[in-house]
């Protein structure tokens, strides 16, 4: 970057989460949302693996960095920080049901966010994390 006051072209590349089973969580990241495994690497010194997974490939959009430590004997602890990361779709409803067809259990039903229009609704991963799914803001009433 050259030495102007113009701001960097940022954009958000992703977001990193500790998997206590590796296998379970990409069967359910891939199978069960869609998400393509884009790279995946061993660090045998270090005893942990990385992978990308993503709907489009790391340098077009988002991706979520999984880190499975081999050598992690409990689940991890989600601490009181964390929050979650969201997934837009075209309908929460429907989505909703074919997740549940899944056997994903909510945390919140799909439904209207307070006392607005925008439906939303919570589910959380085979680790605990938890992931909103919305709507695009076009579609608000």
């Amino acid at each position: 970057m050259s030495e102007t006051n113009t701001m960097p072209d940022f954009r958000l590349d992703h977001t990193m989460i500790r998997v206590f089973d590796q296998d379970k969580t990409m069967d359910f990241y891939t199978r069960i949302l869609g998400m393509k495994i884009l790279r995946q690497t061993e660090y045998p010194d270090g005893r942990f693996t990385n992978t990308f997974v993503g709907y489009q490939g790391e340098d077009d959009g988002t991706s979520i960095e999984m880190t499975y430590n081999w050598d992690q004997k409990e689940p991890y602890d989600m601490g009181n920080a964390w929050g979650h990361f969201a997934l837009k779709v075209s309908d929460v409803y429907a989505t909703a049901k074919y997740l549940k067809s899944q056997g994903v259990e909510f945390t919140r039903e799909p439904g209207p966010m307070n006392a607005g229009t925008r439906i939303i609704a919570f589910f959380r991963d085979p680790n605990g994390y938890v992931i909103e799914l919305n709507e695009p803001l076009g579609q608000d009433s």
